[in-house]
């Protein structure tokens, strides 16, 4: 069986639109994948970038960063002790909210370390854990906002108050994880399958 030129080429641009449509489809999945992802911190970097695409390929990379770190959940003991410093913390707030609230700070970093997070800049750290803590990244970003505010001697009480919500937010979502987290059952589920 033998094609005129004419068939040749319907053939060959009807190839192109199925190519075409399978291409968009896998694309649109992927948004999907990401926006479902990583929930409330998707929209916040599409808005910081400016374009989607970039910023989907901002997010695949920092999933595929935090993929190669070795995050664990706390032992027993090291999350009891993260909870009764977080007490003690907490209690402090009534008597001096600037030391409660640098001591939240300094805290989260020390239950960040101790699940194996690197220790880097606060913009980094924000990333990774918006990773498998995408939708309460949000507050560590607030809070750190609010003690930036601080330093410049622009916050209330009420604001160091707010700033301590904010952390006690992400705190509990660390230290409170006996299993996989969804960003890191996700990990597993796309490296094994």
């Amino acid at each position: 069986m033998t094609f005129s030129d004419t068939e040749l080429l319907l053939i060959v641009l009807l190839a192109l639109v199925v190519l075409a449509g399978l291409w968009l489809w896998m694309r649109r999945r992927q948004s999907e994948a990401l926006r479902d992802r990583f929930g409330p911190e998707y929209d916040r970097t599409v808005h910081a970038v400016g374009d989607e695409r970039k910023a989907e390929t901002l997010l695949a990379e920092r999933e595929k960063r935090v993929s190669a770190y070795t995050i664990k959940p706390l032992a027993p003991e090291m999350r009891d002790h993260f909870v009764e410093t977080w007490r003690q913390v907490q209690a402090q707030f009534v008597d001096d909210p600037n030391y409660a609230v640098t001591r939240a700070d300094d805290l989260l970093g020390e239950v960040m370390r101790a699940r194996g997070y690197p220790m880097s800049d606060f913009d980094h750290r924000a990333e990774d854990l918006s990773v498998d803590h995408p939708e309460v990244v949000q507050n560590y970003r607030r809070a750190h906002d609010i003690a930036l505010r601080h330093s410049r001697r622009e916050a209330s009480t009420e604001d160091l108050r707010t700033a301590m919500i904010h952390y006690r937010t992400l705190f509990d979502d660390l230290v409170n994880e006996p299993e996989l987290h969804a960003g890191q059952q996700f990990r597993e589920r796309y490296r094994h399958g």
